[in-house]
């Protein structure tokens, strides 16, 4: 696999999980060299210019980095391929362990706090990241990287039992799958603009590639389709927004019962309707 980190014996760490398909515990850190915040300060320079409108207005806002400028991406793997941000991940496995950046579903994420019962309402309130937490044998996790943040905002990890305020230069670690979190904190316009990197990563067995590709697979499908109905829906103002919308929280809290409920909601729908379109064409 491509941009593969293999671990060895000298990364493993202390906390070594022997089991990759437990929950990986949240981590906060923070980038004090002063190379990297050279690197934030100069993309949130970038990011002011180019996004200045969306910095200005409600809802929030995902470009995928992978449309950005070559030498953008180029600062933003400074920061999302560092030792700093992989050292953690790489920590809590061993040698048997490939990580494996899903660059192409990382984003620059321009976070407003917004609860209007559109396809982003769910990045604030209680939510998993993912819905494929009963895959074995696999982790993805993702790294939050905050270019810019006055902390005014706390997010929760409610599985791993960490809360953490997140300023300019933070960034914390999730597992994208099994951390239940949420984000508490009013919306204030005079605040500064939150803008962070949402970088994904997968972890999974260095002896079984085509599993880790089918794994990969599965977690690609299911992002862009839910990435996709979250952006359509968001603030929304036509009936069909508003329904979508409505589907996107209801799935999510669902989720949260368990990640089969929404899979299998969804198949009793297209059941339904294609019994319907049987009966109206028979």
């Amino acid at each position: 696999m491509s941009n593969a980190v293999q671990l060895t014996k000298d990364d493993r760490p202390r906390d070594q999980h022997p089991e990759v398909s437990t929950l990986f515990r949240a981590f906060v850190g923070r980038f004090e060299d002063a190379e990297s915040r050279r690197t934030i300060d100069d993309l949130v320079q970038w990011i002011e210019a180019r996004y200045r409108e969306d910095l200005e207005r409600r809802p929030s806002k995902h470009v995928y980095i992978r449309t950005l400028p070559a030498d953008v991406i180029e600062q933003i793997d400074r920061l999302r391929d560092s030792p700093a941000v992989l050292g953690p991940v790489a920590g809590r496995f061993g040698e048997d362990w490939v990580i494996t950046p899903m660059k192409n579903t990382d984003e620059l994420y321009i976070s407003h706090y917004n609860k209007d019962a559109g396809g982003d309402q769910g990045l604030f309130d209680k939510h998993y990241d993912g819905n494929l937490r009963f895959l074995p044998a696999s982790c993805v996790v993702r790294s939050l990287i905050y270019l810019q943040s006055d902390a005014s905002y706390k997010v929760v990890f409610a599985d791993s039992r960490v809360e953490k305020a997140f300023a300019t230069y933070d960034f914390g670690i999730l597992d994208f799958h099994r951390e239940l979190h949420w984000v508490e904190g009013e919306f204030d316009p005079h605040d500064r603009q939150r803008i962070l990197l949402k970088c994904n990563y997968l972890v999974a067995p260095r002896h079984a590639p085509a599993y880790a590709q089918a794994v990969r697979a599965a977690n690609t499908a299911v992002f862009y389709v839910v990435k996709a109905a979250m952006e359509y829906s968001k603030s929304p103002r036509t009936p069909v927004q508003r329904v979508v919308g409505f589907f996107c929280n209801f799935f999510r809290r669902m989720n949260i019962v368990h990640p089969f409920v929404p899979f299998a909601l969804i198949g009793l729908v297209l059941a339904a309707i294609g019994l319907g379109l049987h009966r109206l064409l028979g």
